[in-house]
């Protein structure tokens, strides 16, 4: 993992390049999202959805797995069937699951009791 602030700033400029080229923030102005403006889980999750293969092996230079794992189970994992493909091939490759769809069927509905456990769920 790169330590070097000034590469892991011009890694992730370069990232947040490559999504607003990609049109990841289609519903905000260009000049509005930065690396101020932007979490590191955000930038993670939407270089996960949106980019390719060798700009997600970047993520592995700048982040530690934990944090790209994190960042993934708090913002895509929760899609569900929307991205579930691409989940499933994440939990295999980067997070080596044995049993991929069980992993996501677990982390989702984790994620669903706690919503449930926070007040989110309906009530009879």
């Amino acid at each position: 993992m790169i330590r070097n602030k000034g590469k892991i700033q011009y890694i992730k400029q370069n990232l947040l390049d490559q999504l607003k080229e990609e049109n990841a923030f289609w519903s905000y102005s260009s000049e509005s999202v930065n690396l101020e403006t932007i979490k590191d889980n955000q930038l993670i999750a939407l270089t996960l959805r949106h980019l390719d293969l060798s700009e997600i092996r970047q993520l592995f230079l700048i982040f530690s797995q934990k944090t790209i794992k994190k960042a993934w189970i708090e913002l895509l994992v929760p899609e569900g069937d929307y991205l579930y493909t691409l989940n499933r091939f994440f939990a295999w490759y980067y997070f080596k699951a044995k049993k991929p769809d069980s992993y996501l069927k677990s982390l989702q509905t984790r994620h669903f009791n706690r919503i449930r456990g926070a007040g989110g769920g309906l009530r009879r």
